[in-house]
C-alpha cells in the first residue's frame, strides 16, 4: 500500500524492523509514515520500535505534518526481553503520542491489527480498515486461553470478538471499510487526509 500510496519516500532511522517510519509525500501533501512490517521476523514490534514510532509522530508535530500510520502485525512482542524492556509502557507511551500529537492523523489497517501493539499504532483521527483484514484487542487464540476454553472454541471466541471489517464498522470503531487493492486503499488515505486537514478531527475516546 505504502509503494502506491506515497509518490516519495525517506526512510528514517529504524532499530526495529517491524516498524518502518518515513519522511514521505501524498500528491502534494508532505507526511509523516509510521508502518507495519509484518514480514520483516515475525512482525511483533519490540520495545525499539515502539519508540521509533513515538519519535516520528514527535518529529511530526515539530514539523507540522500530518500522519499516515499503516498497521499490520499481530501485535507487540511478548518475549522475555521484550518484557524486560519494558514494552507495556512503551506501548502506552506511543498511545500518549498519537492522543497527543497536534497534526492530522489517519490510521489503516491493511491486513491484521492484534492486540495492544496495534491498537497504538492505529490511534488516530480517522481509522480506515480493509474489508478483509481484523482488527481486535487479542487474539482469539489467545481469548480462549484466558477464558479457560478450549482449542474447539476458538472460532467462537473469534465470533465474540467481532474483529472483522463489518462487525467494525457496525459498531463505530472504524470511520471505513475499503476494498483490499491498494489503489482503493490510497484512494481512501487521500480522502481522510483532506478530511482531517480540513479540521474534521475526531479523537477516539
Amino acid at each position: 500500500v505504502a509503494a502506491v500510496l506515497c509518490d516519495s519516500w525517506l526512510d528514517l532511522a529504524a532499530p526495529d524492523p517491524t516498524v518502518r517510519t518515513a519522511l514521505a509525500t501524498i500528491g502534494d501533501t508532505a507526511v509523516v509514515v509510521v508502518a507495519s512490517d509484518r514480514h520483516a521476523g515475525d512482525g511483533r514490534p519490540r520495545p525499539a520500535g515502539f519508540r521509533q514510532a513515538r519519535r516520528a509522530v514527535e518529529l511530526a508535530g515539530r514539523l507540522g505534518r500530518p500522519i499516515v500510520s499503516l498497521v499490520d502485525t499481530p501485535g507487540a512482542a511478548a518475549d522475555p526481553d521484550s518484557e524486560n524492556g519494558g514494552i507495556a509502557a512503551e506501548i502506552a507511551a506511543t498511545f500518549a503520542a498519537f492522543a497527543a500529537v497536534s497534526v492530522p492523523t489517519v490510521g489503516v489497517c491493511v491486513g491484521e491489527g492484534g492486540s495492544g501493539g496495534a491498537l497504538a499504532l492505529a490511534w488516530t483521527d480517522r481509522l480506515i480498515l480493509q474489508r478483509t483484514a481484523v482488527f481486535s484487542v487479542i487474539a482469539p487464540e489467545a481469548a480462549a486461553v484466558i477464558l479457560g476454553r478450549g482449542d474447539d472454541e476458538v472460532p467462537t471466541v473469534a465470533d465474540e470478538l467481532a474483529l472483522t471489517s463489518e462487525r467494525l464498522s457496525a459498531l463505530g470503531v472504524v470511520d471505513q471499510v475499503v476494498d483490499d487493492a491498494p489503489d482503493a486503499t490510497a484512494a481512501s488515505v487521500r480522502t481522510a487526509l483532506a478530511s482531517v486537514e480540513a479540521g474534521e478531527r475526531r479523537r477516539r475516546p
